[in-house]
Parts: structure tokens; C-alpha cells; sequence
């Protein structure tokens, strides 16, 4: 097997550094494969991104996350509308839940976005969970470096919409949007103890409705009485008629210059997402040398044998692990 990658070595590397030349200038087709390769875990993927990575690190990620229902979706459509009018470009990373049966996803979220469609400075991107936890698909980091470095400055990170669990987006976001809508009872409670500690700011939407004050001096009640050291701004918008979207954008810009003024190397966020690429490779890598382990005959025989009952799984287990990293059985 060894000599036959080593015959697609060149093809493979240079057909990623084709779709890296191509998406560098814009060509949005050659982004949208890179995208897909990325999504895939393709050899072509990570060569692509050997030679885009040292071009990252400019972007601003703003990762924007909330219980289902709470606008997320439609907030970003505003902010996009509020970037390009500064004539900036913008993308979009939007993770939708994906089957556990078949691995798809509806990708739903362009849905919301589509008066953006016709511009080509603003590129959206759907990408299926596949099952990960946390609310962000694996390969979110690694798409969001290849926005990044082919030239968007700003890049929102839509996380799938499930809850409290999706804490994850803090690693890898500079900035953290929790999104909550008007009175939505018991949901601002659900997330205090997970979502409202990421935050780097709180968002209400539907701000046109008449709960949308009630909610955010709630939340400002909780966060004060927290008397957590730099607790997030609460902010009121309401995207049908534009209402505070400037504001937060703003905002956002402001912290994105607070943290450049800072450097790169005293940002906590930027080692928190080097952590997290770093961990999510480890542990994809490993892995996948465990699921090649598992399908040799051997296992197939440790699996009958633990059907049987006449070994138990931990065992079994241990002898895995150990056929992997050569390791002498106990």
C-alpha cells in the first residue's frame, strides 16, 4: 500500500495548491471545493491547508451561539447587511444537526440568509454537524483558517442551536455572541451556568417586541449579580427594522481592535483555538488507527468472544490499545 500513496503524493499536492491559488484570487467555485475537501478530511485538504494556514490569523471569528428559536440565523443576516455597508467582505459558517442514520443535514440557516446571495463578497457556508458535540462540526476550525486566510476579514461561526452544550464555540471564536429572545421563561435560566460564562457579549433579538427590555434587564441582573470581572455588555436588536445592529457591530469591531492592540500572542482565544485544533487532529488521528485496529480478524474474534461473555469488554479493550501502540499485553 505504501508505494501507492506515495504515486498520488504529487497529484495530491498539487491539486491543493491549485484550489489554494484559485480561492486566494476569489474564485469562489475553488473555495466552495476546498470547503467540501476540508469537510471530507481529504489528503488534498490538509496539503491545502499546509499552505494556507501561515496566511490566517487576521480574520475576526465571531462565533455566535443560543437556544434554538432565537433568532441566530436572522441576527446574522443583519450583521452581514451592517459589514458590507462598511465595505467589508464577510463569510458565513453556519453548522446545521445532521442525521446520526444517514449524516446529513437540511443546512437550513442559508435559508434565512439568501438576501445576501446575489453578493459575491459575502460567501455562506453550511456544514453538518456529523454527529459532533458542542455545537460546532470538527472541521469548523479548519474552514474558518481557509476564510480566513484567502481574505475575509470577519467570519461568524453559527453553532447548531441546542443549548447549554454548546460552549465549544468559545475556543474557537474571538468573540462570543449568546443570543436569547424575548421572554422565552426558562431558557435564559438554562443557559446561565453554561452559555452566559462564554459570552463575551449578550445579545436579545426581536427587540421590536414588548418583552425584549423585560429580558435584557433580567439578563444584566444576572450577570451583575455574578460579579464576574468583565462580564459582557447585554445589547437589544431587532433585525426586521435594523434596530441596534450597528451598535453591535460596532461593538464587535471594538473588541476586534482591543485584541489586535493586545497582540496575538497574549490573546487567550488564539491558544484556546490552537488547543483545540491541536486536540481535535490528536484525537481524530488516533482514532482512526483504532477503527482500522478494529477491523482486523482479531477483533472480530474479541468481539465474539465478549458476545460470549467469555471476555469482558475492558479487557478486550486493553487488547486493542495495546496491538496499536505495540505495547506488550498484560
Amino acid at each position: 500500500m505504501e508505494p501507492a500513496a506515495t504515486t498520488r503524493a504529487g497529484p495530491v499536492v498539487a491539486d491543493a495548491a491549485d484550489l489554494a491559488d484559485r480561492a486566494r484570487r476569489g474564485d469562489r467555485r475553488a473555495l466552495a471545493r476546498l470547503l467540501t475537501e476540508i469537510e471530507n478530511r481529504s489528503a488534498t485538504a490538509e496539503a491545502a491547508l499546509r499552505i494556507l494556514y501561515p496566511l490566517a490569523g487576521r480574520a475576526h471569528l465571531v462565533g455566535v451561539t443560543g437556544p434554538p428559536g432565537a433568532g441566530k440565523s436572522t441576527l446574522i443576516s443583519a450583521l452581514i447587511g451592517a459589514v458590507r455597508a462598511t465595505g467589508r467582505p464577510v463569510a458565513v459558517l453556519a453548522v446545521d444537526p445532521s442525521s446520526p442514520i444517514t449524516g446529513g443535514a437540511i443546512l437550513g440557516d442559508r435559508v434565512r440568509m439568501m438576501d445576501h446571495a446575489g453578493d459575491r463578497d459575502v460567501f455562506i457556508r453550511s456544514m453538518a454537524s456529523r454527529g459532533h458535540a458542542g455545537g460546532l462540526a470538527t472541521a469548523t476550525i479548519a474552514a474558518a483558517a481557509v476564510l480566513d486566510a484567502v481574505g475575509f476579514p470577519v467570519v461568524f461561526l453559527e453553532t447548531v442551536g441546542t443549548g447549554q452544550a454548546e460552549v465549544e464555540v468559545a475556543a474557537v471564536a474571538d468573540t462570543t455572541l449568546v443570543v436569547e429572545a424575548p421572554d422565552m421563561g426558562d431558557d435564559v435560566q438554562a443557559i446561565k451556568a453554561g452559555l452566559l460564562e462564554v459570552a463575551d457579549m449578550v445579545v436579545v433579538t426581536k427587540g421590536d417586541r414588548p418583552g425584549a427590555d423585560r429580558t435584557a434587564g433580567r439578563l444584566r441582573a444576572m450577570l451583575g449579580s455574578a460579579q464576574a470581572t468583565g462580564r459582557p455588555d447585554v445589547l437589544v436588536t431587532a433585525a426586521t427594522n435594523g434596530a441596534g445592529v450597528r451598535e453591535l457591530l460596532a461593538a464587535i469591531d471594538g473588541r476586534a481592535a482591543a485584541l489586535g492592540a493586545r497582540g496575538a500572542g497574549s490573546d487567550g482565544a488564539r491558544l484556546a483555538r490552537a488547543r483545540a485544533q491541536l486536540e481535535g487532529i490528536v484525537a481524530e488521528r488516533i482514532q482512526a488507527r483504532i477503527l482500522v485496529a478494529a477491523r482486523t480478524a482479531e477483533t472480530e474474534a474479541l468481539l465474539r468472544a465478549i458476545a460470549a461473555h467469555q471476555i469482558d469488554p475492558y479487557a478486550a479493550a486493553d487488547q486493542v490499545i495495546a496491538a496499536i501502540d505495540g505495547t506488550p499485553r498484560v
